[in-house]
């Protein structure tokens, strides 16, 4: 085990740091961000009003939209010369996010990283093989330096080309493997197929994140595997990952980095404070970002906060794990559902591959969901009252859900796998429109 210093400090000294470092952050985005000093004198707010950790929620959130709308670089708070870096999302619903990093972002994301890592199990020396995707998206190139600057031997394979990482990991046994955890059980399962038993190789720690997952999903990963599955939690918006990491101790929420981001969970309707342990809409403050800080960014991504002490030792304050994001909530006729919670049935049925895709479609004026799954191998072998086993697994997702679903089951491997991240909703309301 690996402990920095800040991991196990008392809650005065990590509280007194990180209001230090929010004044200075405020004072700097008020002085440098002309968005952010139009927003605080709009709020009737100036840096001199920040004097308790407490008085951050005077100052006003920082949405997804105003990233888009000062496109590209409209909120730094740096010259571009002083930019090393670049990132931004996939901009499949318009103009993408731009993020931007000076050397020293680049340094201190590095450092959080080679925490993030040795939380998960990581050590010099090892080997971590990282099947995060390359180039724009955060996640390749976060995990590739903070790895480089642990000292770990790092194999930059990025995703898909399946065969290959599976040559390579024979190969070079990696004791740490990163990725979506879609598309590491894609990988176990292609393992299966060539006869290799994906828990006898090297691999004894992974770190998955980058989309919802899950407890049903670790646990299976970690049976195929045989290996300690922890998450890992951050946003480009924010800064990337290793915002938050899973210790492989306790597996008990995510560890967040407290020296760098102050940490709320708000009520996404009434925008008010939530209590230590209820669920809400997470929020980030960025405490030492120089390009890029952020002040008060609604994540979007449902979880709640703990700040008991970590079986592990830590003391820093834990998030749980991402229930799902409110825009990808389905509400179907006054009903909310996340699609984790239809995960979680998929993996509980031994019947079921855990694999599937959740259609939204319409029913004459109603929206309805269809589960696209598929029937496991074992039981497709030897299929017994398959008519009988859909109704069971029908009554099994409205008791959970509250809704009924509609079921396609597939034979095995019928349904498309996760090359990167999973895609789990398909939305055909249009193209049931009628016109």
């Amino acid at each position: 085990m690996i402990l920095h210093n800040i991991e196990t400090e008392s809650r005065g000294y990590i509280e007194e740091l990180q209001l230090g470092r929010l004044k200075q952050t405020v004072n700097s985005v008020f002085n440098k961000v002309p968005f952010y000093r139009k927003k605080f004198l709009e709020s009737n707010i100036t840096p001199e009003d920040i004097n308790s950790l407490d008085d951050i929620q005077k100052l006003p959130f920082t949405v997804k939209a105003d990233l888009r709308e000062h496109y590209p670089f409209g909120l730094f708070a740096v010259e571009k010369k002083e930019i090393v870096r670049l990132h931004a999302s996939s901009g499949t619903s318009g103009k993408p996010t731009v993020v931007g990093y000076t050397r020293k972002d680049i340094q201190m994301w590095s450092t959080l990283i080679a925490r993030a890592i040795t939380i998960g199990g990581g050590l010099p020396g090892q080997t971590l093989h990282n099947a995060y995707g390359y180039g724009l998206f955060t996640g390749g190139l976060g995990l590739h330096y903070g790895s480089e600057q642990l000292g770990m031997a790092t194999v930059p394979i990025s995703g898909g080309n399946t065969d290959r990482q599976i040559m390579l990991i024979q190969d070079f046994e990696p004791e740490v493997i990163c990725g979506t955890p879609s598309y590491i059980l894609n990988l176990a399962e292609k393992m299966e197929e060539q006869g290799i038993d994906p828990a006898s190789t090297s691999i004894k720690y992974g770190i998955f994140g980058a989309e919802p997952w899950s407890e049903e999903m670790k646990h299976t990963l970690e049976r195929k595997l045989g290996i300690k599955a922890c998450d890992i939690y951050g946003l480009s918006e924010v800064l990337g990952p290793g915002v938050a990491m899973e210790c492989h101790e306790a597996q008990n929420g995510l560890h967040i980095a407290e020296d760098h981001f102050y940490a709320e969970v708000i009520d996404p309707i009434k925008m008010k404070p939530l209590p230590s342990g209820e669920e809400g809409e997470l929020v980030f403050t960025s405490l030492t970002k120089e390009a890029f800080p952020v002040i008060r960014y609604r994540t979007g991504d449902i979880a709640s906060l703990s700040k008991e002490k970590c079986g592990c030792g830590r003391t820093t304050i834990r998030m749980s794990h991402v229930k799902g994001r409110i825009d990808d909530m389905l509400n179907i006729n006054g009903v909310n559902v996340f699609p984790s919670e239809i995960e979680r049935c998929i993996f509980r049925i031994q019947e079921l591959a855990p694999h599937y895709q959740i259609h939204v479609t319409q029913k004459g004026s109603l929206k309805a969901l269809e589960l696209q799954c598929e029937w496991s191998d074992g039981f497709y072998r030897n299929m017994v009252q398959p008519e009988l086993v859909k109704k069971k697994i029908q009554q099994m997702l409205k008791h959970h859900c509250f809704i009924s679903i509609a079921l396609e089951i597939h034979p095995p491997k019928t349904l498309p796998r996760s090359e990167g991240k999973a895609v789990r909703i398909v939305n055909r309301l249009k193209e049931n429109a009628v016109t």
